[in-house]
């Protein structure tokens, strides 16, 4: 089972960026899809975006539209969120998922990464 690891979480003050990453260790398949969701204190855990493994298709919540891209490195194994204009409601624990098509389940999680955006 692939491992996700995430990191680059921390604080930072409303209007600055962060880029979070996600290493995965193990094979990525070209039918997997990996995404980034977060959960904030009190809330429910919410999608954020995704990326196809292969041809890079994207996808976001609206909240985050124009502000938050999602990138791949094939060849590392990693995925990235680049999160610009951040606001204080994007507080929250942002955590790295796995699944093997765009039809299943996010199956492999990772631990998770603290993003906590001060106003």
């Amino acid at each position: 089972q692939v491992q996700l690891v995430e990191s680059g979480g921390g604080l930072v003050q409303a209007g600055g960026s962060l880029r979070l990453s996600c290493a995965a260790s193990g094979r990525i398949f070209v039918d997997d899809e990996m995404g980034w969701f977060r959960q904030a204190p009190g809330k429910e855990r919410e999608f954020v975006a995704s990326i196809r493994w292969s041809g890079g298709i994207t996808s976001y919540v609206d909240s985050v539209k124009g502000r938050f891209t999602i990138s791949r490195d094939n060849a590392g194994n990693t995925v990235y969120l680049q999160m610009n204009s951040l606001k204080s409601e994007d507080t929250a624990v942002y955590y790295c998922a796995l699944r093997y098509n765009a039809y299943a389940n996010f199956g492999s999680w990772g631990q998770g990464t603290q993003v906590t955006v001060s106003s």
